[in-house]
């Protein structure tokens, strides 16, 4: 899916009338926030100058605050305390418009609170509040309440975010993806611990990397990491598994292994960005978007919130800024030399995509081009487009040809949907070029027959195929421009 589907696609959020539930262990993330400039006198330690103080939703309710900004009507299920944190935690969900109605209020256990002391970006200590023993029997029943309450409003989606504070026993997550799976709903798991039968029969599990190592009992470093997740996938009959990777990017794991390399060009802090990934995740596919469509916008929207300092969502218009940047830096990419071309090839062939290549001059772009490039797009997966420079263009067409200069013709036909690959070539046909690439079809317009297409028997010899497209008829550069000199 190319950027720009997947920017219509998020610019939908929130029109559906369907909603997200999160279940897990909500936490209000304190951040005190000061200067170090000395060592104290009484201990060889920072002495921080507290210049502000900011108070964040975290954990299950962090994920809560992702749906909610990006659009989607979010309910969460979770437990606080009788505590000042928990009340300054339930404005905060209800600040980030979240339906808290079936929050737990115990008091029996403080409102889980981590207090980060940072000196400038840097954090100097973290002061934890909780009480992560497991639930008491009133406490069960008010959650157990609360869930069969809850997944009857029928959710789109139910988020388990496990925080191992007690509140997703064993038990309760059995008894919620037992309800899911029932009505037919996706049941998404950020898991924790090193024992992930709790979750079997979920959805999806979406471990970071050193979770997903514990959870298969090797090294992180085990070069058969995706083996062996996979492996794990099996056993714990999922639909995928999701393994965030941080600077090495993301692992999708359905039927096959997908790696989608990380997007973040500034990386300040990586609290809640598996809160983001799985929240992104769950949009997407509450929109109707493959799991690896949704993972490619949750892995766009980690790579900007690890850029901002503690646990912040993503926004709707956050992710937007970000697809669009990414779009345009996409389309600039697209014009490539020969290496980064067969980088592109080989990572398509082994995602088992079926490439077409064409090629032509291109010059002074018509909407019989843009219709002919559609039709040879739908011939596969991938179109690499071999464009004639502007030497090879005036052999072919004359001195007086090309209109456009070759790089701008590159630029143009590289932020079309329809072309994934822009490449110029100078010699007299593309053969050579063929020759390389090894394309699965070779579309050349219904002008031609299959034995004048340059490349075709090439093609041919490795099972490949030619498709003749139909022309629009009437458009061409050369009426165009005998219009402009008329």
């Amino acid at each position: 899916m190319t950027q720009q589907t997947l920017l219509d696609t998020v610019k939908q959020f929130g029109n559906l009338n369907q909603h997200a539930l999160v279940i897990g262990d909500v936490m209000l993330d304190r951040y005190l926030m000061g200067e170090v400039n000395r060592i104290s006198p009484e201990a060889p330690v920072p002495v921080v100058l507290i210049k502000s103080q900011q108070d964040r939703a975290g954990g299950a309710a962090n994920v809560a605050a992702n749906l909610s900004l990006l659009g989607i009507k979010t309910h969460i299920i979770g437990c606080v305390g009788a505590d000042n944190e928990a009340n300054i935690l339930l404005n905060l969900m209800i600040d980030t418009k979240i339906n808290i109605n079936h929050v737990i209020r115990s008091n029996q256990r403080p409102t889980v609170a981590k207090t980060r002391i940072l000196g400038g970006h840097q954090q100097m200590m973290r002061l934890d509040q909780e009480d992560s023993t497991t639930f008491s029997a009133n406490e069960n029943s008010q959650l157990l309440h609360a869930i069969a309450e809850e997944i009857a409003l029928e959710p789109a989606v139910v988020i388990l975010s496990d925080y191992a504070k007690g509140l997703l026993s064993t038990d309760v997550c059995q008894k919620i993806i037992e309800m899911c799976n029932a009505q037919g709903i996706t049941t998404l798991v950020d898991p924790k611990g090193h024992d992930y039968s709790k979750y079997k029969s979920a959805t999806a599990l979406t471990p970071n990397k050193k979770e997903t190592a514990e959870a298969c009992a090797v090294s992180i470093h085990d070069a058969n990491l995706i083996d062996k997740a996979t492996a794990l996938k099996n056993t714990l009959d999922l639909a995928f598994l999701v393994v965030t990777r941080g600077e090495e990017g993301i692992s999708l794991i359905d039927d096959s292994s997908h790696l989608l390399p990380a997007t973040a060009k500034q990386v300040f802090d990586v609290s809640g960005a598996g809160d983001t990934v799985i929240a992104t995740l769950a949009a997407g596919l509450i929109h109707a978007l493959s799991p690896l469509e949704a993972l490619q916008l949750a892995n766009i929207a980690a790579g900007v919130v690890v850029g901002k300092v503690g646990t912040v969502p993503i926004s709707r218009d956050d992710l937007i800024e970000a697809l669009a940047s990414e779009q345009s830096s996409e389309q600039a990419h697209k014009v490539c030399d020969l290496p980064h071309l067969m980088q592109k090839v080989d990572a398509w062939k082994k995602a088992n995509q079926k490439i077409v290549f064409t090629n032509g001059c291109f010059d002074l772009l018509h909407a019989g081009h843009v219709t002919y490039l559609e039709a040879a797009k739908k011939r596969g997966d991938k179109l690499i487009l071999g464009l004639n420079t502007d030497r090879s263009v005036s052999a072919i067409k004359g001195p007086t040809r090309p209109v456009v200069h070759e790089n701008d013709r590159a630029r143009v036909l590289a932020a079309l949907e329809s072309v994934d690959a822009v490449i110029l070539f100078d010699e007299d046909t593309p053969l050579s070029l063929i020759n390389a690439v090894k394309p699965h079809v070779i579309a050349k317009g219904s002008d031609y027959t299959a034995d004048q297409v340059v490349g075709g028997k090439e093609v041919e010899s490795w099972g490949g195929e030619i498709a003749l497209i139909d022309l629009v008829a009437g458009r061409s550069t050369s009426n165009i421009i005998k219009k402009m000199n008329s």
